[in-house]
């Protein structure tokens, strides 16, 4: 079976940590979807790691790892991410498999980002301005570039052809990028991955899979930012929740076992787009300093807010999730009170669903209240020791979203887990 692990919020809700800590319980670590837009912070014997491309299972020497075809892949990046960790991980050549399937980033793919974004002034939706969403819609046109091409005699002759559409589409923008000065690391990390085993991955897991073999698929961002379901049109280009899985890796819905949704004990964002919990003010100050709450990619400062169980309870909803994870409980370790949205007032009408475009209308979050926990929750190593008040909120949390929680993070350490059911 495949197992599923994804973020259910905006991103960035801790989910390479929760990979690398279940990773030893599978074969098979793969990534679904998503680019180098994705960042997932992992802690290595005291040193911090973020991964933009690579699964977060290869840390795990027991674990074999996959860049599925739903993947959007930078070559630069991933040249440059696997010579960072390959000190860490010397074996880790041996195993990495990419889809022959999964499509590239080009350098005019990031200039074209930049161009569309810069001309969208102030109704920009925040892209982090690394090729995903360009490089998405030449796949979607079929006009893409895949991983398998760059094996090919007349690569060279399809890389100029789409180059000169490309081009074209820059001309139109009045907005000059000097993207050439990517293109000899670009030729560079291609010759690189060629020496890479790449492979037909469809048929690949799916054998593993007849053989027994545990797969975890890794989802990046969050899904919130799901291209169908997601806070439209400020969300990523790829399909978030679970149903990507099955286009992102070549499996059948029948191999879906079990789906880990994580969630912040609160909320965050980066970048434009509706956030009905937003606390902008001294509140939302101190939950991004406690969390130190900037992007892994980015280096955004991130917006933050109450954590928003409407929300949860929709995303949860779209993909099954069986198992929850609570991430950054220790965040909350210092706020006198600490809220949960249960609602939204919207034009004075009270509602629990997720309306169709959250950037209209006038919403109040409504909020059940909790007291402080009364003790740091980051020292606590069995859920029995944990505060009756962040009892409290588990539970109503359970209640409302109707999933039970399965572990609790309370610190950045990887034993920093607390397994609840």
């Amino acid at each position: 079976m495949v197992d599923v692990l994804l973020g259910l919020q905006w991103g960035d809700e801790g989910k390479g940590k929760i990979v690398d800590f279940l990773a030893s319980k599978y074969d098979i670590i793969a990534r679904f979807q998503g680019g180098p837009n994705a960042g997932h912070t992992l802690y290595v014997n005291g040193k911090k790691v973020v991964l933009h491309t690579l699964p977060s299972g290869i840390f795990q020497s027991n674990c074999k790892n996959l860049i599925g075809n739903g993947v959007v892949i930078d070559p630069i990046v991933l040249k440059k991410e696997i010579e960072t960790v390959i000190e860490d991980c010397p074996d880790l050549l041996s195993r990495l498999y990419i889809s022959s399937r999964a499509h590239l980033i080009l350098p005019t793919h990031k200039a074209l980002d930049a161009a569309s974004e810069t001309a969208k002034g102030k109704e920009k939706i925040g892209s982090t301005l690394k090729g995903i969403g360009p490089a998405y819609m030449d796949k979607t046109g079929r006009n893409g570039l895949r991983i398998g091409d760059i094996l090919s005699a007349d690569f060279s002759e399809k890389y100029e052809k789409i180059k000169f559409k490309h081009i074209q589409l820059l001309n139109q923008y009045d907005f000059k990028i000097d993207w050439q000065q990517w293109e000899f690391s670009f030729f560079e990390a291609i010759n690189y991955i060629k020496s890479l085993q790449i492979i037909n991955a469809e048929y690949w897991i799916n054998n593993e899979l007849n053989n027994g073999k545990k797969v975890l698929a890794e989802g990046a961002q969050g899904s919130m930012l799901d291209i169908d379901f997601g806070t439209y049109p400020y969300v990523t280009s790829s399909n978030t929740i679970a149903a990507g899985v099955c286009n992102g890796l070549g499996i059948a819905p029948s191999k879906i076992g079990e789906v880990y949704g994580i969630t912040k004990a609160y909320c965050t964002r980066v970048g434009s787009g509706p956030f009905p919990t937003e606390l902008d003010n001294e509140t939302g100050e101190q939950l991004r300093k406690a969390g130190n709450e900037f992007g892994a990619t980015t280096g955004r400062p991130r917006r933050c807010g109450w954590i928003d169980l409407v929300a949860l309870k929709y995303v949860i909803m779209l993909s099954g999730v069986t198992k929850l994870i609570i991430t950054k409980a220790d965040v909350l370790d210092s706020f006198n009170t600490v809220k949960v949205a249960y609602s939204y007032k919207i034009n004075e009408v009270e509602t629990t669903e997720l309306p169709f475009d959250l950037c209209e209308g006038n919403f109040e979050p409504q909020y059940k209240e909790f007291n402080e926990w009364g003790m740091p929750i980051s020292t606590c190593k069995d859920f029995s020791e944990l505060p009756q008040v962040f009892k409290e909120y588990c539970i109503f949390v359970e209640q409302y979203l109707g999933v039970k929680i399965d572990y609790i993070s309370n610190g950045t350490g990887r034993e920093q887990l607390i397994k609840k059911n």
